[in-house]
């Protein structure tokens, strides 16, 4: 048996009295290609500060070869001894064979530490050099993707696509569809997706597809695929939500409020299902259970902000007062800079007849509010009955000056008529 099969043998079966003589043995030795091919394998099993060991005593031996500082610069980043691992990439020459193979190394540890830019820089390097070479285009597609240059990536999946259907195991065609969506390209990434699910129907690709042909308005479609990804994982949550939507598009409001219920009760915790069944009980007429919804909603999360206006209004709507004044009292850092909810506080306090307070509420909607005709209409109605003629007659201008309100116009004129 040779050293390297010995040495694999006792690894393993667990023998790491015996791996440690075996390296030793190994040390004391000037057979660099077995101290090399001993280093590789015991990297592969995981024995780390090993082959680093035995890397660096070949170091010292051969201490020009490219290929060594590779190999020990991949354990000493293992380690952790990054400053050591980069110092050694750095010292492969542009004129050794394996400097190609060094930027692939740098482009993976930049990439590791969320340097982006360094890692791109560093592939496109190499792409320069073997712009050929199938794996590298793949690993340059890669960066562009994740640094989200989907157009470039998807430019080079589809040269590698006229040679071959996947590399490294991967699909070049998952890779076109997800750079696509990404990119906003869903018409280009559907294709792409179907050639997908021929051969991968997984729930994500199911998902994938689907949701291009939701954005594409394409609802039949992406109901059809949402409905089989349900039926293949119904804990798949993200599809209750589309499938949802979906409906929406064809105008089944009763059919996405199911789904959304459906959602809500496979995940509970979803606060964007409870807000998209407020909005559809909203639609189809059932405002207790769009309160309740909405009010769930805001359980979970007390400071979003679609649900507080959708359920503020809703009370307004419905001349609830006390619970819109107690919502947006509790939600007052929340709520206190929107000119809308100022507005629900002011026609509530005003129903109320709590007037000092629907003045101060109406105050401070007005700037946000002056293209809005019902605000204005019902805050010069509220002055006029509060006494405040001068203030009223500036707001009725303003009014008439969105709209030609004919009514208000002949209160104008009244007004002129009495200063003469």
């Amino acid at each position: 048996m040779g050293q390297l099969q010995e040495i694999e043998t006792i690894i393993l079966d667990g023998d790491l009295d015996a791996l440690h003589q075996a390296i030793g043995k190994l040390e004391a030795s000037t057979d660099f290609d077995a101290l090399y091919d001993a280093a590789g394998l015991l990297s592969e099993y995981g024995f780390i500060q090993e082959a680093d060991r035995l890397y660096e005593m070949l170091r010292v031996h051969l201490p020009d070869e490219a290929q060594l500082k590779i190999d020990r610069a991949g354990t000493l980043l293992e380690l952790g001894e990054e400053d050591e691992a980069l110092l050694l990439l750095s010292e492969v020459k542009p004129d050794d064979d394996e400097y190609v193979q060094a930027l692939l190394a740098l482009a993976d540890f930049y990439q590791m530490t969320g340097m982006a830019e360094a890692a791109l820089s560093k592939i496109k390097e190499a792409h320069s050099l073997v712009p050929h070479e199938p794996i590298i285009r793949f690993a340059y597609a890669e960066l562009l993707l994740d640094a989200g240059k989907f157009g470039e990536a998807a430019r080079l999946y589809l040269e590698l696509l006229k040679e071959t259907d996947e590399v490294g195991g991967v699909s070049i065609a998952s890779r076109l569809a997800e750079a696509y969506s990404a990119g906003a390209a869903y018409e280009e990434a559907i294709p792409y997706y179907e050639e997908l699910l021929d051969s991968q129907r997984t729930p994500d690709n199911l998902f994938g597809a689907a949701f291009a042909y939701y954005q594409t308005r394409q609802s039949e479609q992406s109901i059809r695929l949402l409905t089989e990804l349900i039926d293949m994982d119904p804990d798949y949550f993200s599809a209750y939500m589309l499938i949802g939507q979906a409906y929406v598009l064809t105008g089944d409001d009763r059919k996405a409020y199911e789904w959304f219920q459906e959602g809500i009760k496979r995940d509970p915790y979803d606060k964007e299902l409870r807000l998209a069944a407020g909005k559809s009980a909203v639609k189809l007429g059932l405002p207790d259970e769009a309160e309740q919804h909405l009010e769930e909603a805001l359980a979970l999360d007390p400071e979003y902000i679609e649900p507080l206006i959708t359920l503020a209004s809703l009370y307004n709507e419905r001349e609830k007062d006390e619970e819109l004044l107690d919502l947006l009292a509790d939600s007052k850092e929340v709520a206190g800079d929107i000119p809308l909810l100022n507005s629900f506080m002011a026609y509530a306090s005003e129903r109320m007849e709590q007037f000092e307070e629907a003045y101060v509420f109406y105050s401070k909607a007005y700037n946000g509010m002056r293209e809005d005709f019902g605000f204005l209409e019902s805050y010069a109605n509220f002055l006029l009955e509060e006494g405040k003629r001068k203030e009223a007659i500036a707001i009725v201008r303003e009014l008439v000056e969105l709209v030609p309100d004919e009514n208000w116009r002949t209160f104008l004129e009244a007004q002129n008529d009495e200063e003469v």
